[in-house]
């Protein structure tokens, strides 16, 4: 029943969809280190819904840090944010979890923890609960900041519709800061719209690919074998629901190259090593080359439709059909991309203070 990631800087989840907070504790954050709630706040409207093309449950998300914190700044003891839940309603979820939702964790859920678990809205396995990652995240980013490391993240593909690539890494990275819908082609970014709104008419949902990249990382970074680089991102991402596929650089594409295609040349930029193409996403064995981190994350549709759906009935274990109740985003691409650089840089924070010391983050 583990509920912790990281090595160095450590966190920790809690609460539920539909229970009375969330929250997040951070082990391993060195004092001194700069809180800007002002820009917590900004990480978090990120992730808040927004209009016809998401849920209308609307949670205000005013957090509150409660320890490891003085004067604006961490103290070195472990932090705890909590951010209550105010707009829930967990009678739209029934008396109990008898008819399990297609493709959620209800099933797996009321398994693993004997019928226990708290259902509503999915419990500690809902979206929700991706609130706390980025007001957690939003903590550690200042600090990567500071030290001239980026992270940014596009919407890629949605409902079949493709963004531009990126170009310039860190004017893109700065320009989707002030994005609510991530797409770096806006005439894009309103097809994509259009499509999100018109599977909500159907009562379906739509899915997409976000593309991340992470410039200013140092050469050096990550593990060979069990602790790379790619490893532990790819552990850390696919934490995150909804997220079904990880690829870095070239991904999947890389496999139909010939290797004189594929191979990443170095060359001297003054006293600079650097690669002249970067189909390996800033990554050689496991461990950061210097160039950008690029890589890619596959979102599904979100699960709940309003479409019937066939299930079955838990007490009498019988076939049924399900219409689902409740509040639900018809796609779910647009809020995820925030919790993508969010635990990206909670787990490049952790990487970086194994490697360099505990203090490194704050000084």
């Amino acid at each position: 029943m583990k509920n912790t990631f990281g090595n160095q800087v450590a966190i920790t989840l809690f609460g539920e969809s539909h229970g009375e907070a969330i929250g997040a504790v951070i082990d391993g954050l060195a004092p001194g280190i700069k809180i800007d709630e002002e820009f917590i706040k900004a990480q978090l409207s990120l992730r808040r819904p927004s209009g016809k093309i998401s849920t209308s449950r609307k949670e205000q998300d005013e957090f509150k840090i409660v320890s490891g914190a003085f004067k604006g700044f961490t103290t070195g003891s472990p932090l705890c944010i909590i951010i209550p839940n105010s707009d829930t309603r967990s009678a739209d979820y029934g008396e109990g979890m008898v008819i399990p939702r297609p493709s959620h964790a209800d099933f797996a859920a009321n398994v693993k923890y004997r019928g226990f678990e708290n259902y509503c809205g999915g419990g500690h396995f809902s979206g929700r609960i991706t609130a706390a990652i980025v007001a957690a995240g939003a903590i550690v980013m200042g600090a990567l900041k500071a030290k001239g490391i980026n992270i940014g993240t596009h919407i890629s593909r949605c409902a079949g519709v493709d963004d531009r690539g990126f170009e310039n890494y860190d004017e893109d990275i700065k320009v989707l800061s002030t994005l609510t819908f991530s797409a770096l082609d806006e005439c894009k970014g309103e097809e994509m719209k259009a499509k999100i709104e018109a599977a909500k008419a159907q009562g379906d949902s739509v899915g997409g690919v976000l593309e991340t990249a992470v410039t200013g990382l140092p050469a050096g970074v990550g593990e060979p074998w069990f602790d790379s680089l790619e490893g532990v991102l790819s552990h850390a991402l696919f934490s995150i629901p909804g997220v079904k596929g990880v690829e870095f650089g070239a991904g999947f594409g890389i496999s139909d190259m010939l290797g004189s295609e594929a191979n990443d040349t170095f060359y001297m930029d003054k006293d600079t090593v650097k690669t002249k193409t970067n189909n390996s996403g800033g990554i050689n064995g496991g461990i950061s080359n210097g160039s950008p981190v690029i890589f890619r994350c596959a979102l599904r549709p979100t699960p709940t439709i309003s479409k019937e759906q066939d299930s079955v009935n838990l007490i009498d274990k019988t076939d049924t059909v399900l219409s689902a109740k409740g509040r639900h985003d018809p796609c779910i691409v647009h809020r995820a991309r925030v919790v993508v650089d969010s635990i990206t840089a909670l787990t490049i924070a952790d990487m970086l203070v194994q490697k360099y010391s505990t203090d490194w983050l704050s000084k």
